[in-house]
């Protein structure tokens, strides 16, 4: 995640104590020292929409094998010996399984933030109040365009609705709660619109995701946005997150999933505000603020595989039936979680070459893979210019 808010005007949110200090630096098995990775539990492959980028391909339909409830509460132990900070709750739907909140309650009786993603078409006004009660850190609803765009992207009419349902029980029980998007080219002129609404829900948080190749989402390819049009979208972002931070509405605007945004941030800054624009890469250099899958963020699926994040799950460390969870992700005998923990001599293309790579890492592998077939290969959604990261001299220089 890149903290748009946090970079450009300085505020501070609960991620950025994992990700900009000096205590995740040169961390290789967690966010920070003395502490493990923020670990995202797909805890059931069950989901009642059929979103047309769902990296889990997940249906409405039961699934077996998953985790059970004892099982579950046995990998919640071994979070907490490993000292994991957060676990996100996901899916499929993860408020579609019937122990949900026991399993969350237990969770936080062992220390560990619970987060939510969820569609939140089943955020009833009890359900809020019950997620509040019970002291859940922040709840996240997938929203992917204003009413239509977003039906037709979860693939369910009135989907749009039952959201933002979800998403009023939440702030009238004074539950945290934000929007994630996934930018791609059937919204993405939708972007000021969701400015908008934020603004007229009272919303206080927003994740703009960058499509990753994965799951049906791997057949998406052709339709994400185009460089330019990625450029423009940052654009609008940082100017609405300036907008807001100047009328003194304290709304955290986050990006994820595209780890150049922060250079191209710093890029920006720099014409206008060179002492603003050397902090931003400060925090960034200092702290790798780059793409940190294989160290400081896991995936967990429903049946207990340990996998580097949530859209490489072909790649499999081991499995939290077998094996504690920490034992897993600090063994380096898979050369793909070797390799993650310290990617930069196998990173290939524009990727191995860009003067930005200990700020970046090398962006996402599993869109590299997507594209090239080459793990190790350059994120062809890396927006910046050849010029701008160092391959290139401007027009006009000698």
């Amino acid at each position: 995640m890149i903290g748009i808010t946090s970079l450009l005007v300085g505020s501070d949110n609960f991620g950025d104590s994992l990700r900009y200090t000096e205590r995740s630096k040169g961390q290789v098995n967690g966010a920070i020292a003395g502490q493990g990775p923020v670990v995202v539990w797909n805890s059931t492959r069950t989901c009642n929409l059929n979103c047309i980028h769902c990296y889990m391909d997940a249906k409405n339909q039961k699934y077996t094998g998953e985790l059970t409830t004892v099982e579950a509460k046995k990998f919640i132990d071994d979070l907490a010996e490993f000292n994991v900070p957060v676990l996100l709750f996901s899916g499929g739907e993860p408020l579609i399984r019937p122990d949900f909140f026991e399993l969350a309650e237990y969770t936080m009786s062992r220390g560990i933030r619970v987060t939510i993603s969820t569609n939140g078409t089943l955020i009833t006004r009890e359900v809020a109040g019950r997620l509040k009660e019970i002291g859940v850190g922040y709840v996240g609803i997938s929203l992917d365009g204003l009413k239509e765009a977003n039906d037709k992207f979860r693939g369910k009419d009135g989907a749009f609705d039952a959201a933002l349902r979800g998403i009023e029980n939440c702030v009238a029980a004074g539950q945290k709660v934000g929007l994630r998007f996934t930018i791609n080219r059937h919204n993405y002129d939708q972007l000021d619109g969701i400015f908008d609404l934020i603004e007229e829900k009272k919303i206080n948080r927003v994740c703009f995701y960058h499509l990753v190749y994965s799951g049906r989402g791997s057949e998406m390819v052709r339709e994400d946005v185009t460089r330019e049009e990625s450029r423009a979208a940052m654009d609008l972002i940082m100017e609405r997150t300036m907008d807001f931070a100047r009328r003194g509405d304290t709304k955290e605007i986050l990006t994820v999933d595209n780890h150049c945004d922060a250079i191209y941030m710093y890029l920006q800054v720099r014409k206008k505000d060179p002492v603003r624009a050397e902090e931003i890469l400060r925090l960034v250099r200092n702290t790798n603020g780059g793409n940190r899958s294989g160290i400081a963020i896991a995936e967990v699926d429903p049946l207990g595989d340990v996998h580097p994040d949530q859209f490489t799950q072909h790649v499999t460390f081991g499995n939290v039936r077998e094996r504690k969870f920490g034992e897993i992700w600090t063994d380096t005998s898979n050369p793909i979680m070797a390799g993650l923990k310290n990617r930069k001599p196998l990173l290939k293309g524009r990727c191995a070459k860009c003067q930005w790579l200990d700020a970046c890492n090398g962006n996402f592998r599993a869109r590299a893979e997507a594209v090239t077939g080459d793990f190790w290969e350059s994120d062809p959604a890396c927006y910046l210019a050849d010029e701008e990261i160092g391959l290139a001299k401007a027009a006009g220089v000698a």
